[in-house]
C-alpha cells in the first residue's frame, strides 16, 4: 500500500504520519516513512537548495527541481519497497507540486504540470491521500515561532491559491480523503486509521 499525507505547513501531517506507522507497526506491518522533497541522498542535496532562503529559484526551475527529487525518491526507495510488501508513507506527493507549483506559483498549465507529476513519479499512483485540511490564519498560528525556510517566506495569496489548488484535487481525486486538521490529533488519528484498515483487511 501507498499513502501519502497533503497539506500547507502546520496542518498536522507529521504527527499523524507519526500515529499511523506506530499503529501499523504495532498490527505486525512493516512500514516505511519519507519525506518530500528527500528520502534519498540526491533527493536531500535537491531539498537543500529549495528551502534555502538566499536562493532565487525560477519557478519553472523549482518545479524541475521537486520533480527531480521525487523521480530519485520513487525510483530508489518507493518502488522496491513496495515490490517487497512494504507499506509506504510519505509526507507530500506530486499533489503538493499541483498545488504549490501549479495554483500557487503558476509555474506552468495544471495539465503541463500533471504529465510532469506522471513522469516524475514513474506513472506510481497513491492508493489513499491524506488531506489535512486547515486555515491559513490557523496554520500560521501553529507555526508563529518557527524559523521560515523559501517556500514558507512565499506570502498569503500564494498560501491561498495553494490551499485552492488542495481542495480542487479533494474534490476530483477519489483517493482523497478530507479530514478537518484543527479537531483533536487522536480523533484524526481513528478516523485515518478506519480508512487505512479497510483497505488491509
Amino acid at each position: 500500500m501507498f499513502i501519502t499525507f497533503e497539506g500547507i505547513d502546520g496542518s498536522g501531517k507529521t504527527t499523524q504520519i507519526r500515529l499511523l506507522k506506530e499503529k501499523l507497526t504495532e498490527e505486525g506491518h512493516s512500514v516505511e516513512v519519507f519525506r518530500e522533497p528527500g528520502g534519498t541522498d540526491i533527493s536531500e542535496k535537491i531539498r537543500e537548495i529549495l528551502l534555502d532562503a538566499n536562493h532565487n529559484i525560477n519557478p519553472v526551475t523549482e518545479l524541475l527541481l521537486f520533480s527531480a527529487a521525487r523521480s530519485q525518491l520513487v525510483a530508489e526507495k518507493v518502488v522496491p519497497l513496495q515490490e517487497s510488501g512494504t507499506i509506504v508513507i510519505l509526507d507530500r506527493f506530486y499533489d503538493s507540486t499541483t498545488a504549490y507549483q501549479g495554483y500557487g506559483r503558476k509555474s506552468l498549465p495544471i495539465k503541463n504540470i500533471r504529465e510532469i507529476n506522471e513522469i516524475a513519479s514513474h506513472h506510481h499512483e497513491p492508493d489513499l491521500t491524506f488531506y489535512m485540511e486547515i486555515s491559513l490564519e490557523e496554520a500560521e498560528k501553529r507555526n508563529k515561532d518557527k524559523q521560515k525556510d523559501r517556500m514558507e517566506l512565499s506570502g498569503d495569496e500564494f498560501y491561498r491559491n495553494v490551499i485552492k489548488g488542495f481542495d480542487s484535487l479533494a474534490v476530483s481525486e477519489e483517493r482523497f480523503v478530507t479530514l478537518d486538521a484543527t479537531a483533536p490529533a487522536q480523533k484524526v488519528h481513528a478516523l485515518i486509521w478506519e480508512q487505512v484498515a479497510g483497505r488491509l483487511s
